[in-house]
């Protein structure tokens, strides 16, 4: 699992998703977290956090620049490497096979559990590990 001093970024355009994230996140022992609104300011806090993120937990539906458009900037840039995953109500698997695609390390469908995020982020650590 992710050390839990982690800064996570966390992409949703909805106030209520990302504290429900952020919520989620901290019962799973995690503390340090970065907020944007869009996957454009996403993109800006990335690059502009004192401290490096660790780990991107992005929607995919968002104003400006979407959760997808974030990864494939973020694939192409020198965070290539940084784990990201989706948590999104986005679930046709064409969706999916496009995130896949992209370069996503984890898929979440939205309405969600804690453990399915548990379970997402461990296979995005043993991913990071592995790889």
């Amino acid at each position: 699992m992710f050390d839990s001093k982690t800064r996570i970024l966390i992409a949703d355009d909805m106030m209520t998703m990302r504290k429900l994230v952020k919520k989620s996140l901290s019962e799973l022992g995690f503390n340090d977290f970065v907020e944007a609104n869009d996957g454009a300011a996403a993109w800006t806090a990335l690059n502009e956090s004192p401290s490096p993120v660790g780990l991107i937990v992005s929607d995919w539906n968002m104003p400006n620049s979407t959760g997808v458009d974030l990864l494939k900037r973020v694939r192409a840039s020198k965070f290539k490497d940084l784990p990201f995953i989706l948590l999104t109500a986005e679930a046709e698997a064409s969706q999916i096979s496009e995130a896949l695609a992209a370069g996503v390390n984890g898929y979440v469908v939205k309405p969600f559990e804690i453990a399915a995020l548990k379970l997402q982020l461990e296979t995005a650590h043993k991913k990071l590990k592995v790889g």
